[in-house]
């Protein structure tokens, strides 16, 4: 069996495993660079000096973020595992520390003048319910009809990350958006479609949304998506919305991920006194 056969076998494994799409794609990709540096070297054959020679003179060399080295250390683990029923010896590679980065926070207005820039409604109420409910981008373009509960004032998040089921809180003011959206547009299936019912919209697509309400809003910070998650969580705090239910609302498995938004929380840090306004 040949690189490439091996490479789909492991595929199906981890489809039938239910690994995420992104996680798919991710440890594909780590694995086809990895094969790609020892072309010449039979799969069977590589172990530690291999490893370590590709994290010395391809991770390193090219420095590549701790996240990539990670991420290509548990794909080459998890591939031998199954395909070769042996242990890759990844404990011999140092694991690189966890780089400590705040996230990233728009203030209300710069929130606001992003989601009034898009003329088009489809455009305004995409953007609006990332930031309303903290949405990840998969999330959002996973919705389908029946998860907008108006009757409730509830949004259903089927299977995020980690594949988990949440509910959020959505308002009234929200609703009556997505009400005059779906009078309009007449979505089939998905909440949001492409060009062609029954279609999910693209992400790529979504990504030009937001980069066009960028221009129009005359912001030249690289915002990302995930910046109008982090901006609702922190605006949450800001409100004083405890944080065990911000971390319900944001799907964290882990209490640990959502106190990272105390350190960039401005209210508490604009009162305190300097000293030397003392002086």
């Amino acid at each position: 069996m040949n690189k490439e056969q091996h490479l789909f076998s492991f595929k199906n494994y981890m489809n039938y495993r239910r690994y995420s799409q992104n996680t798919i794609k991710t440890y594909s990709d780590a694995l086809d660079v990895f094969f790609r540096f020892f072309q010449n070297k039979a799969l069977e054959n590589l172990g530690k000096e291999d490893l370590i020679q590709f994290n010395t003179e391809y991770i390193l060399k090219k420095n590549l973020s701790s996240s990539y080295q990670n991420q290509v250390i548990n794909a080459i683990k998890l591939f031998y595992r199954n395909r070769f029923n042996r242990s890759m010896e990844v404990d011999y590679i140092q694991r690189p520390r966890r780089e400590k980065r705040l996230p990233n926070v728009l203030s209300k207005e710069e929130v606001k003048a992003i989601l009034e820039a898009p003329t088009n409604l489809k455009h305004r109420a995409m953007l609006s319910l990332i930031y309303a409910c903290g949405l990840r981008r998969s999330e959002l373009l996973n919705l389908t009809l029946k998860d907008v509960m108006s009757d409730r004032n509830l949004l259903f998040i089927r299977q995020s990350k980690g594949k988990k089921d949440r509910v959020v809180p959505i308002s009234n003011k929200l609703i009556e958006m997505l009400r005059d959206y779906y009078k309009a547009f007449k979505p089939k299936t998905w909440l949001f479609e492409g060009q062609f019912p029954n279609m999910k919209y693209s992400e790529k697509s979504l990504e030009n949304v937001l980069k066009q309400s960028l221009t129009k809003a005359k912001i030249t910070k690289k915002v990302s998506l995930h910046w109008l998650r982090h901006s609702y969580a922190t605006h949450l705090l800001e409100n004083g919305t405890d944080l065990r239910y911000i971390q319900e609302l944001l799907g964290h498995s882990s209490s640990r991920t959502t106190e990272i938004y105390t350190h960039v929380s401005t209210k508490n840090l604009q009162q305190i006194r300097s000293p030397f306004d003392d002086l």
